[in-house]
C-alpha cells in the first residue's frame, strides 16, 4: 500500500507542479486564478489521498478526509470571490479573451432596475 500512496502522492505532486506552470504562464489573472485553483485543488487531493493511502496503519485518515473536505469547499469558493473582486475593481481581461459573461450580467441587471 506504500507504494500505491507514493504514486497516487506523486501524482498530486505533478498537479501541483503544473498548476503553479499554469499561474506563471497564464494572460491574466483571471485565467491564472482558475488554472491555478482547479490543478492546486485536484493535486491537493490526490497528495492527501496518496498520504492517506500510504499511511493507512496511521489513525490520521479522519484527519485527513476533514481536511479533502475543506479543500473542495474552500478553494472554489475563494477564487471566486477573488475573481469578482478582481473583476469589481476594474482588473481588464486579455486581449484574446471572447466575452465577458459578468459584465454583460451587470449591464442587464442596471438596465432592469
Amino acid at each position: 500500500m506504500a507504494v500505491f500512496g507514493g504514486i497516487v502522492t506523486l501524482i498530486g505532486s505533478v498537479f501541483l507542479l503544473l498548476g503553479a506552470l499554469g499561474i506563471v504562464r497564464m494572460p491574466d489573472v483571471y485565467n491564472r486564478m482558475q488554472a491555478g485553483t482547479k490543478a492546486t485543488t485536484l493535486g491537493t487531493l490526490l497528495f492527501l489521498t496518496g498520504i492517506a493511502i500510504g499511511q493507512i496503519e496511521c489513525m490520521c485518515i479522519f484527519r485527513i478526509l476533514i481536511l479533502i473536505l475543506f479543500i473542495i469547499f474552500t478553494n472554489p469558493i475563494s477564487s471566486h470571490a477573488l475573481a469578482r473582486a478582481a473583476h469589481h475593481i476594474g482588473i481588464p481581461l486579455t486581449d484574446k479573451s471572447v466575452t465577458d459573461a459578468l459584465a454583460d450580467d451587470e449591464s442587464e441587471k442596471e438596465g432592469a432596475v
